[in-house]
């Protein structure tokens, strides 16, 4: 059913003989009914012919400037022939594989410039779905978004102001907001179309978008004058190639007077010769996240890459030696790589704590004891998403036989929330080491055994002269919870240690020429030092809301085959 009515008659006559299409009659008459857009523009002009036509078959077009002659049933009938010749060339795939306009009879409608006229039909879409296709992502659902040239909304202005002058004769009003809005309608038609041809539902909250970019060189002089009106509207901006943005073009819209409007740009707006030009046809997937962890076994290896003024240090890192198999199996353009805290390049990170029995390397009530460091990797615009549970598995073990320097465990898909949960509470987190020691006084094993009865000893560390380069100048108060000795030789004994996340263990032994104070040195009024420090165990707090894994251990350690596992998943869970 036509949507339009008798009242509606006025303004779609006027709006037909200035050059505006049907689509954009539409909108102007405020038609909010889905449907009618979506039939082929071939079927709307000839509709809408039958709806402005005379009883004596004419078709009467009132304007302000009227032609000489009216218009007869047959000049517009000449004009929808006009839409089939040709009509399957319109709109074609050049030879470097970009989607162009070629010229073609149809009458380019003077306010959305075509973008509702050859951009909503089929054939158009169907080599936007070819690029799509091309562009090997995996994608179960999309998100479509399109960029309009912001000239638009100044024909669209100029439109309304006319529109709502004529409504005024007739004591009616026109609110902006009474019209629809371009993209809307240019959505309602399109996206069942890309359904239909993709086989997948265009969703909103897709981490898949497609967006097309739409650019008319003809007009872009449209929007210069408003910029001589209104300047404080057009500042330029980083990564902005030009200050008529569409935002700053409605902004001035918004701030311009009317009368100031009609002097500098005609209304209506003058009918253009071409239809608008895709610029880019673009395909991009939202970031993905993979997290475990991670237990490093050399003494020569960084966490991250080792660059000194442009300079690499050691060949290789474990963000490297992880990252750079995820990125081949995602089909990733680039990564983000992030951890719960750092060890230095010679020290290991084992996870085999001794304290630790068969009984609570598992889960268990209170939490988790898990080996490794906790580590995530964004990867940036994957290619490849969905993967199994033992498509995962296998890549770990890919991971685990391509060096004997690092290990990774409980690889698996999370959320973005759950990475956000890794760096929660770092002041609160807990660490235990193991570190060789040695003293340049002979010593026996009675000397180092008043240490085990120290508890929660208070320290102040100014920022270690070795990271004052990338780190502020600081004091920060640090517990040291409990130490055990185990004597080794004269000059050497072994020292366990539990403390604060963001202790500086070596320095607590060596004391940094006086800058950590108290340290093992003065505790035992000796010149200590560190021989080897191995990270044993990570305790952390975390809270993680919701578990969406697919692995047999979620992220932080709970089976996921438990009958607990959401009700433990839910709550706060301390790995000890």
């Amino acid at each position: 059913m036509f949507p339009l009515t008798e009242e509606n008659k006025h303004v779609a006559q006027l709006l037909f003989s200035t050059g505006s299409c049907p689509r954009c009659i539409f909108r102007f008459c405020g038609v909010d009914l889905h449907a009618p857009y979506k039939l082929s523009y071939k079927e709307l002009l000839y509709e809408l012919q039958k709806f402005l036509e005379t009883e004596k078959g004419e078709l009467i077009l009132e304007v302000p400037n009227p032609p000489p002659k009216k218009i007869r049933l047959q000049e517009l009938e000449d004009r929808i022939n006009n839409l089939s010749q040709n009509g399957e060339g319109r709109v074609s795939s050049t030879e470097d594989g970009n989607i162009a306009s070629k010229t073609s009879n149809l009458n380019v409608c003077n306010v959305c410039l075509g973008i509702l006229q050859e951009f909503c039909e089929k054939e158009f879409i169907k080599k936007v779905c070819q690029k799509v296709e091309a562009s090997g992502f995996e994608f179960t659902n999309l998100v479509f978004s399109v960029s309009f040239p912001p000239q638009l909304s100044v024909r669209e202005h100029a439109a309304w102001l006319l529109v709502k002058q004529e409504m005024g004769k007739q004591n009616l009003s026109l609110g902006r907001n009474d019209i629809v809005q371009l993209k809307e309608a240019y959505k309602w038609i399109t996206h069942p179309l890309f359904s239909e041809e993709l086989g997948v539902p265009v969703d909103g909250k897709s981490l898949f978008e497609v967006s097309v970019v739409f650019a008319h060189p003809e007009t872009v002089e449209d929007c210069h004058f408003l910029r001589a009106i209104c300047p404080d509207c057009f500042k330029p901006a980083k990564n902005k190639q030009s200050v008529f943005t569409r935002m700053a073009v409605v902004k001035a819209l918004n701030k311009i007077k009317e009368e100031d409007f009609l002097k500098q740009f005609p209304c209506p707006p003058n009918s253009p010769k071409t239809v608008c030009t895709v610029l880019e046809i673009e395909c991009a997937h939202g970031a993905v996240f993979v997290a475990g962890r991670y237990n490093k076994y050399s003494r020569n290896l960084p966490q991250t890459p080792w660059i000194i003024d442009g300079e690499r240090k050691l060949e290789s890192s474990v963000e490297e030696l992880i990252s750079d198999h995820l990125l081949t199996v995602f089909k990733a353009e680039s990564f983000n790589f992030s951890s719960s805290g750092r060890e230095d390049v010679d020290v290991r990170t084992l996870g085999n704590a001794r304290m630790l029995t068969p009984s609570t390397r598992f889960c268990f009530t209170a939490g988790c004891v898990l080996p490794g460091r906790p580590f995530a990797i964004e990867l940036v615009n994957p290619h490849r998403v969905h993967f199994t549970s033992q498509e995962i598995k296998e890549l770990q073990q890919k991971i685990n036989k391509s060096s004997n320097k690092i290990q990774v465990r409980d690889l698996q898909l999370v959320t973005r929330e759950a990475i956000g949960h890794m760096k929660e509470g770092e002041e609160e987190k807990t660490k235990t080491y193991s570190a060789l020691i040695w003293t340049d006084k002979a010593i026996q094993k009675k000397d180092i055994e008043f240490l085990n009865d120290i508890k929660d000893l208070k320290i102040d560390q100014k920022t270690p002269l070795r990271v004052l380069h990338r780190r502020p100048l600081a004091v920060r108060a640090r517990i040291i919870h409990s130490m055990e000795t185990r004597y080794v030789d004269e000059h050497h004994f072994r020292l366990y240690l539990k403390t604060q996340a963001g202790t500086y263990i070596k320095e607590f032994v060596h004391g940094d020429f006086g800058r950590t104070k108290p340290n093992i040195g003065s505790l035992m009024d000796v010149t200590a030092d560190i021989l080897e420090l191995d990270v044993e165990v990570n305790h952390f707090i975390v809270e993680m809301p919701v578990c969406t894994l697919n692995s047999k251990v979620c992220f932080f350690g709970i089976k996921s085959n438990s009958t607990t596992h959401l009700k433990r998943c839910s709550k706060m869970v301390r790995i000890l």
